[in-house]
């Protein structure tokens, strides 16, 4: 047995705070060494924009079917605004979430049962579920960020469903210098690169830009295969499906490569 399993793991964790925490704390906890430099700072808009517009969706929530929930920081933000007029979520509305992880987060803070897609964290996922079969007509919400992809909605509004987004918070780059973030890389001797999204991964690239050799030779753990062939793309060439954003998912991708690193 391995006392410390991790120990020649030096791995850069870009998610934002604070959903940093318990991917850090598990690596530590397997003796790996945790750089934490968060790539996109999530920002939830408790002022938006147009408050009309989303304040209109929230107070009239139970118009919707269905409620589909993207991120854990959409199950945070949405329930900020979902908590201000409905002190008792309404009767009728199903819950959806992308992921197990955003499912618990979800279930636990409106104490309502959450369907979630058994076979994996994407849209395409999701959109296998049953209860997407037959939507005509029908009413749903997602609650996501500002931007993002338009698979879900789209595929949905195809299969005759009336879609809304509910947008309740924004992802925003945070300010790095490439010279200095690259000499942190250095400080720190990071072997393993990690990103929970394809906007992340997109920014690490461009912060690499002028040091190839990371982009070659440093593993890069992402979520999903889309991420994966995106970053393909952008110059990477040691790329790691991890099939998941979830804690579980990275820890076990970051087993793999301990093991072949002590082999």
């Amino acid at each position: 047995m391995i006392d410390k399993p991790f120990a020649a793991l030096h791995v850069l964790v870009t998610r934002p705070l604070p959903q940093q925490q318990d991917l850090v704390a598990a690596i530590e906890a397997a003796s790996g060494h945790a750089l934490q430099l968060p790539l996109l700072d999530i920002k939830g808009l408790t002022t938006p924009d147009e408050p009309v517009g989303l304040i209109g969706k929230i107070q009239n929530l139970d118009n919707y079917r269905i409620l589909i929930f993207v991120s854990t920081n959409a199950v945070r933000h949405g329930v900020y605004w979902i908590e201000q007029y409905w002190p008792q979520f309404p009767a009728g509305v199903q819950l959806v979430a992308i992921g197990p992880g955003t499912a618990r987060a979800l279930s636990a803070a409106l104490g309502q049962h959450v369907i979630h897609s058994e076979a994996g964290t994407t849209s395409e996922d999701l959109l296998q579920l049953p209860v997407f079969t037959a939507v005509r007509n029908m009413r749903i919400g997602i609650v996501r960020g500002r931007g993002g992809r338009e698979l879900l909605a789209q595929t949905l509004q195809d299969r005759g469903a009336v879609v809304d987004y509910l947008e309740v918070y924004e992802r925003q780059l945070v300010p790095y210098g490439a010279q200095d973030f690259g000499r942190q890389l250095q400080t720190h001797a990071i072997n393993v690169f990690t990103v929970s999204s394809g906007e992340s991964m997109l920014y690490l690239a461009q912060l690499l830009r002028d040091n190839k050799a990371q982009m070659s030779l440093i593993p890069l753990l992402v979520p999903s295969q889309r991420v994966a062939e995106q970053a393909s793309t952008a110059g990477f060439k040691r790329v790691i499906n991890t099939g998941g954003a979830d804690v579980a998912s990275y820890m076990t991708a970051l087993a793999d490569l301990a093991g072949a690193a002590s082999a």
